[in-house]
């Protein structure tokens, strides 16, 4: 009997070792089968809010290379880094580049404007020139600013809000995890604010994650 109690512990303790390896394993499991399942951007670019002003980049070398965006595993935030310029403003000199006498790389997906405008740069199933090696799987968000310090203001950052938790939604991706600052790519201070404020930048991401439940509640 004390052998086959032995017997019985020793299989209980492998039964144990097993469940908590598989654990991982099915967290990577479930992980990959989300990124599998993520919505092509061309069906997510059909389905745009009625916010969004689509007004294109030519396709040029400098600033809508016209290259394929095939997944999409995160959304990028930036700063326009010019105060008091509209949406419109920055979308016409990013259109400018195309010419490339300024040596200039540079673009975005959206632009949203110090009114709470939206302006498309880039469609979702293209890359832009805006988070350096994170180009070929995120989507960009330039946002207007009122001043040097570069807090969004109210209307705007409201905006962005709504946006990108409307990407999340639409790309199926997590907030915290998924939305980060151009910053967190390259080091560069962008947006300006949210990164020597960090605690302004957790409040947005909490907010766009409220938002994301808001949104989903919504949905018929």
């Amino acid at each position: 009997m004390a052998f086959r109690r032995r017997q019985t512990r020793a299989g209980e303790r492998v039964l144990r070792l097993c469940a908590v390896l598989a654990l991982p394993v099915a967290a990577v499991l479930a992980a990959a089968v989300l990124r599998l399942s993520r919505p092509d951007p061309a069906e997510v670019e059909q389905a745009l809010p009625d916010c969004v002003v689509r007004d294109l980049l030519p396709v040029n070398e400098w600033s809508r290379p016209g290259d394929s965006l095939k997944r999409v595993r995160g959304i990028v935030l930036h700063y326009v880094g010019n105060p008091g310029t509209s949406a419109q403003a920055n979308r016409n000199y990013f259109a400018s580049l195309e010419d490339g006498e300024l040596g200039v790389y540079a673009s975005s997906h959206f632009i949203v404007g110090l009114e709470g405008e939206v302006v498309q740069c880039v469609p979702l199933t293209e890359i832009a020139y805006a988070s350096n090696t994170r180009n070929g799987d995120t989507v960009s968000i330039e946002v207007c600013h009122p001043d040097e310090a570069g807090a969004y203001a109210p209307v705007t950052r409201e905006r962005v809000v709504e946006l990108t938790a409307w990407l999340c939604q639409a790309f199926r991706l997590d907030p915290e995890e998924d939305v980060i600052r151009h910053y967190d790519v390259t080091g560069k201070l962008c947006p300006r604010y949210y990164v020597e404020h960090p605690e302004a930048w957790a409040a947005l991401l909490e907010d766009v994650e409220a938002e994301v439940e808001a949104q989903a509640a919504a949905e018929p």
